[in-house]
């Protein structure tokens, strides 16, 4: 497959990153041309553990991946996505960029701040997730804000970090992080946990 122009933009609350982020990056890569990826505070969401950590943890992760096209960019960390985006546009003057989301954020777009904006600017690609459908309406909703919505087929392991938070997975979490999380006890990790 040719890899699309243009970056893909892929900010994750990393709390803790799964095994379906890391096949995420993975597709994203395989798909574009450059991906930029960071840590982010979600103000939606109460964070189990601080964003240096976080940050730390998505770091091990990428640098596990050893992708040419794959780059953390914490720069663009913010918890409003206009704000990542306008960091982008700074950054990659004139690139095409794509906003990339799971299905499971596509009905709370329209919500964000600055929405149409963010969706005037730039191209909004949706990864479907299992357990979260994508709505008809909600992408009607997003067209009508000016979006350009490509929805993006790739095939994501059911992982949840909420769930992983609740009750230690191992298996959900990429082999490389197995040392951190055990080293700081991260999300109940510990030897002999999962």
């Amino acid at each position: 497959m040719t890899a699309a122009p243009g970056l893909a933009l892929f900010g994750t609350s990393a709390d803790p990153p799964t095994c379906g982020h890391q096949a995420l990056l993975e597709g994203l890569t395989d798909r574009f041309a450059q991906v930029a990826t960071w840590a982010s505070d979600n103000p939606s969401k109460q964070h189990a553990i601080p964003l240096e950590q976080r940050l730390e943890l998505l770091s091990t992760l990428v640098q596990s991946m050893q992708a040419p096209r794959l780059q953390l960019v914490q720069e663009l960390s913010s918890p409003y996505a206009i704000t990542t985006l306008q960091r982008a546009e700074a950054r990659w003057p004139g690139c095409p960029l794509s906003f990339v989301v799971g299905s499971d954020l596509t009905g709370q777009i329209p919500r964000w701040k600055d929405a149409a904006s963010l969706l005037q600017r730039c191209q909004l690609v949706i990864v479907p997730r299992q357990g979260w459908p994508i709505q008809h309406q909600d992408l009607d909703q997003l067209r009508n804000l000016g979006g350009q919505v490509e929805i993006l087929p790739l095939t994501i392991p059911a992982t949840a970090s909420s769930s992983i938070r609740q009750r230690p997975a191992a298996d959900q979490i990429p082999a490389a992080l197995h040392p951190l999380l055990l080293k700081h006890n991260f999300y109940g990790f510990a030897p002999g946990s999962g």
